[in-house]
């Protein structure tokens, strides 16, 4: 693992490659943003981003989109500091406000194994939205235990660990303005 002493960390010595760089991301996140503008003109819109990993992401996502909306955020640990879920979902931090008949566009990082989202999805369609949709950055090309449909999505990625953007390995990596393939070396 790389030296973690303060100005001397090499977080590109700890990448297999970079699979997103900084530019194709803000181009992205500037379409993703258009879509959801066209798509709910004149309706209010909740966004619930999905700490910590989305941070980053909801933050240029909110930016990006010309609507009435209100913010709301939701923690949930699924990982730890592996990189593989454990398939044992629960909530840190709940949403501050309630949404009954408001539409809600949950922000996600990174959809895996897609466990996570539906355990958010059955939780919060429980509070009686008016609808509820998903906006994921990342979409991992593999086969998922739960059938989940990602209404905007980012980027389709191969099933690799990536960190950067948000995204961590034991909490390292998220302040990157890229997304990289981090070697297997460094996590296993």
């Amino acid at each position: 693992m790389s030296s973690v002493n303060a100005g001397s960390w090499a977080p590109e010595d700890d990448m297999e490659s970079v699979l997103l760089a900084k530019d194709e991301i803000q181009e992205r996140v500037r379409e993703l943003g258009e879509a959801i503008t066209r798509d709910y003109q004149r309706r209010p819109l909740v966004l619930v981003c999905v700490l910590k990993g989305a941070a980053p992401f909801f933050v240029d996502l909110v930016r990006a989109i010309d609507l009435p909306i209100h913010t709301d955020f939701i923690a949930i640990s699924s990982y730890g500091a592996s990189t593989k879920s454990s398939g044992v979902v629960r909530f840190l931090k709940d949403l501050d406000s309630p949404i009954e008949g408001k539409d809600v566009l949950i922000v996600e990082d990174i959809v895996d194994t897609g466990l996570t989202l539906q355990y958010i999805l059955d939780n919060l369609s429980t509070r009686q939205p008016a609808s509820v949709k998903v906006c994921g950055l990342l979409l991992k090309d593999r086969e998922r235990a739960q059938d989940i449909t990602v209404d905007y999505v980012g980027f389709h990625i191969p099933d690799k660990f990536v960190v950067g953007y948000g995204l961590d390995y034991a909490e390292r990596y998220r302040n990157l303005s890229y997304i990289g393939i981090l070697k297997p070396s460094v996590y296993q």
